[in-house]
């Protein structure tokens, strides 16, 4: 009786066995639960590094880049033709209506077959720029108010303009009578500049630093002399403002330092004053060499203010109301840049893991 009730016992046991690996053979079948995974090969047991969520995923799927390049409805080429021209560089403009003149010159000197051109519209006149030839084809992002730093940090992350050489964020009241962008970015290419800025007219330009004074018959320069009155520049300088960085107004970034720029832009600081002065730092190497201004391509800066003032659609009590916020605006950009003066400071002495390249030189 006794080996008969184990037997018994056995048997119901291994049943029950044999029904639980069945059902759990048919769940995983149909994805209700999941069953190990087999490793494949020693080289699975290096984890990749997938984006958060996406583990699930083959890593062969994962597109981790875009760009900004439209693409037809239809097309007789297959989508992911890679052989097909693309433009290698990006031109974006904050603009307003008032100013559509000055910025149709601006981009028809950069040809569609390099520039993929993107406009940061701040006043919300979009249509009124559809007749020109070349709107077809530019990318328009309106958001009223709004400046082109506040632009770049939510539509050029780096994984968007991953694919662009060079990304020339440009203010709207430049001309550029005298700058061939093919010419300046041979010339940047072999100076080794990773953030740069077309030369301004001094002559001609309102509103200009010292440094990014053009010197005639110069190709380029990285650095200006002071002998006079208090902060002096010269062949011992090594900071800025004598040497290492550019103006905001027409920065030209590399692939390499565009990214470490992105992070540094603040969310919330929509002006970006003092920014400049810390390009050094994503220079990609050392800043007295990789920054520079191109003497041989320049410019001219009309320093019209834009922001807070009239889109040329207002009323003349809106237009007199519009005057008055400049002050407004320009007084926020300089508490701004004393607010990303102080987060700079307060993170470099919280971070016990960075070291301050440029520290010796200060010293």
């Amino acid at each position: 009786m006794y080996y008969y009730l184990l037997l018994h016992t056995l048997l119901l046991s291994l049943c029950i066995y044999n029904s639980i690996l069945f059902s759990s053979q048919r769940f995983a079948r149909w994805g209700l639960i999941y069953s190990t995974p087999i490793t494949k090969s020693n080289a699975c047991k290096t984890p990749c590094r997938h984006p958060s969520g996406t583990h699930s995923l083959p890593h062969g799927i994962l597109a981790t880049t875009s760009d900004l390049e439209t693409r037809p409805l239809w097309a007789s080429a297959a989508p992911n033709n890679r052989n097909s021209k693309h433009p290698l560089n990006l031109l974006a403009i904050p603009v307003g209506i008032k100013q559509r003149q000055v910025v149709d010159k601006i981009v028809k000197k950069f040809p569609s077959s390099d520039f993929v051109v993107m406009l940061f519209h701040y006043d919300g006149f979009v249509d009124g720029w559809k007749d020109l030839a070349w709107s077809s084809r530019a990318i328009h992002v309106s958001a009223i108010n709004q400046t082109k730093w506040w632009f770049a940090k939510r539509f050029l992350h780096p994984d968007i303009v991953a694919d662009y050489n060079y990304i020339f964020l440009w203010d709207e009241d430049l001309l550029v009578d005298n700058f061939d962008p093919k010419r300046y970015i041979d010339i940047v290419k072999e100076e080794g500049l990773e953030i740069s800025q077309p030369a301004l007219d001094p002559g001609k330009s309102e509103i200009y630093h010292p440094l990014t004074a053009r010197i005639q018959g110069s190709k380029a320069h990285r650095r200006y002399y002071k002998t006079k009155g208090s902060g002096r520049c010269d062949d011992s300088s090594t900071a800025p403002p004598c040497v290492g960085w550019v103006e905001m107004m027409a920065p030209v970034f590399s692939k390499k330092a565009w990214p470490c720029v992105w992070h540094m832009i603040q969310n919330d600081l929509i002006h970006a004053w003092g920014l400049d002065r810390q390009f050094g730092y994503c220079a990609q190497g050392d800043r007295m060499k990789n920054i520079g201004v191109v003497d041989a391509e320049y410019i001219v800066h009309l320093g019209l203010p834009t922001l807070g003032g009239s889109n040329g659609n207002e009323t003349l009590a809106n237009s007199h109301r519009d005057e008055s916020d400049r002050p407004k605006v320009r007084m926020q950009s300089y508490i701004e840049m004393q607010i990303f003066a102080k987060r700079w400071k307060d993170a470099a002495n919280k971070d016990q893991c960075w070291i301050d390249p440029y520290q010796e030189q200060a010293n």
